[in-house]
């Protein structure tokens, strides 16, 4: 359903993303991993077809996304790290605007519109102004977006970030279900506990540049510890074990 080839993104002398191939298949949940500045989020926005690459080709469903635009958005959800709705709507107007960007109205609309927001305890807030949301609930509000024109590919990045448990639940779960359903979620997380509990595959991308991809099994073959939690996995391979000046500060 996702396609990467050679895909790169420069910023003058500055390589975000080099030169990456990965596929991502139906049915799939696949964890996108890195530190800080390794490139998940440039990524996951080529993707989405926010930001243009320098080099290389995104294909969703087959389709180039460079070459066929608005048919490749079509088949994608995007909820970013950092929601940005209109605050002049309100929950129920954001919905429906978003539904008649990909051209869906009517009643089946306005039924999905009701279930996403219910679902995420938002029912009562429907009739209010973005503007009176918390973080939280934008968040919210903003996933039930990238759900409401029926997508087949849903891009996250950071998906927990801001929810409170009970929605982080709700979200594991839609995700899972999504998948069952033979759509596919393509998501970054620093919540390594999360991506190992969720994820049927993960890639770890550092300085631009995929390391390692596969299963937490595979990895933990490329590893050589079969007995490694990806959280032990991830710093060895991207060198970000905390080192003995740890131990030198709090003993300073």
């Amino acid at each position: 359903m996702i396609e990467l080839k050679q895909l790169t993104k420069k910023y003058g002398s500055f390589t975000a993303v080099n030169a990456i191939d990965l596929t991502v298949g139906r049915g799939e949940l696949f964890g996108f991993l890195g530190p800080n500045g390794a490139g998940k989020t440039t990524t996951l926005r080529m993707i989405a077809g926010i930001l243009r690459p320098t080099g290389g080709s995104v294909t969703i469903a087959g389709i180039d996304i460079l070459r066929d635009p608005l048919h490749a958005k079509a088949l994608l959800g995007f909820i970013p790290d950092r929601p940005f709705i209109y605050e002049k709507l309100t929950g129920a107007e954001f919905l429906r605007f978003v539904a008649g960007l990909f051209q869906q109205e009517g009643v089946e609309v306005e039924r999905r519109g009701r279930e996403l927001l219910a679902l995420f305890d938002l029912d009562e807030w429907r009739d209010e102004l973005v503007e009176s949301y918390s973080h939280g609930m934008r968040q919210k509000l903003i996933i039930a977006s990238a759900f409401v024109h029926r997508p087949e590919v849903i891009v996250v990045d950071e998906p927990m970030v801001g929810l409170d448990p009970k929605a982080a639940r709700t979200l594991k779960d839609l995700f899972r279900e999504y998948v069952r359903r033979g759509n596919t979620v393509m998501m970054s997380t620093h919540t390594l506990e999360v991506a190992q509990q969720l994820c049927d595959r993960v890639a770890i991308i550092q300085r631009g540049t995929i390391h390692a991809c596969g299963t937490v099994e595979d990895l933990r073959v490329h590893s050589g510890n079969q007995e490694d939690r990806l959280e032990d996995i991830f710093l060895r391979l991207t060198g970000e074990a905390p080192s003995r000046e740890l131990v030198e500060v709090l003993d300073a």
